[in-house]
């Protein structure tokens, strides 16, 4: 039965736990079917159809598209940021079991984001007046995760991904590549079960987005997060995602436009 986002279903589970042990491999994280978001803008309509996505646990997802495409709202929908106009499954499943996302009341919602979710924009978007260190271990501070742990987290995300000796620099101070390096150190140190990324490599040269890409494939990869990176390069995406998905467009009339959501070949 399709559920209304205007009149949501109960949901089905409580909340999530302040801090979760890693997910099993292959374990879904979130699910979506047929899922539906229509927005209208001076008279013309823009309509979002997802027939079915599943996250997993351990897993690359890329989702690869042009402008115009949908998707940033599929991402807003990942993310928690939006509700779906209608909806058949629009899951979240943590260690209480699944959640009916399409219930959530606004405040359940940013606590389910700011635990279990991390986030890399695709300038980085970190805070300038803060320091390195300090911008990353915001998520933990904000998650009230214990000191001991989180400094063990900056220690070795730094290290393993290059910064180290760059924590106490504000981000002013940083390259393009160290900046990007320093926000996914910040998605990933509180541990979330799903990392989101927004062209998170768009703002530095070729070279340094693939060996970015690549360090950040490793790191949720053996960590067991999911991983979901949008993107319009396939080229940079292709060696490194275990799936990918991208969008059919239909122009039903001249104000009136759908993109589904379709699983493609790595070969787009």
């Amino acid at each position: 039965m399709t559920v209304d986002a205007r009149q949501p279903a109960p949901s089905q589970a409580a909340g999530p736990s302040r801090r979760a042990a890693s997910p099993g491999r292959g374990q879904i994280l979130l699910e979506l079917k047929n899922v539906r978001k229509i927005r209208e803008k001076g008279g013309v309509t823009f309509e979002l159809r997802v027939p079915r996505l599943e996250i997993r646990a351990g897993e690359f997802l890329a989702v690869v598209g042009p402008s115009g495409c949908g998707k940033s709202t599929l991402l807003d929908f990942l993310g928690l940021v939006l509700k779906p106009t209608d909806y058949e499954l629009y899951s979240f499943f943590s260690t209480a079991g699944g959640i009916d996302l399409g219930s959530l009341s606004e405040n359940r919602a940013a606590d389910l984001r700011r635990s279990e979710l991390g986030y890399v924009l695709q300038s980085g978007g970190l805070l300038p007046y803060l320091s390195i260190a300090d911008n990353i271990l915001l998520p933990a501070r904000l998650n009230r995760l214990g000191g001991d742990f989180a400094a063990r987290r900056l220690k070795k995300l730094a290290e393993r991904l290059g910064i180290a000796d760059q924590l106490s620099k504000k981000p002013g101070h940083l390259s393009g590549g160290q900046r990007q390096r320093a926000a996914i150190a910040r998605a990933l140190i509180h541990n979330p079960k799903l990392v989101l990324a927004d062209e998170p490599t768009a703002a530095v040269d070729y070279p340094t987005a693939r060996e970015i890409s690549g360090l950040f494939r490793d790191l949720t990869s053996r960590s067991g997060r999911g991983l979901v990176v949008v993107t319009h390069d396939l080229e940079l995406v292709r060696p490194l995602a275990d799936r990918f998905v991208s969008f059919k467009m239909q122009r039903l009339n001249a104000r009136h436009t759908v993109s589904t959501l379709t699983e493609v070949s790595a070969d787009g």
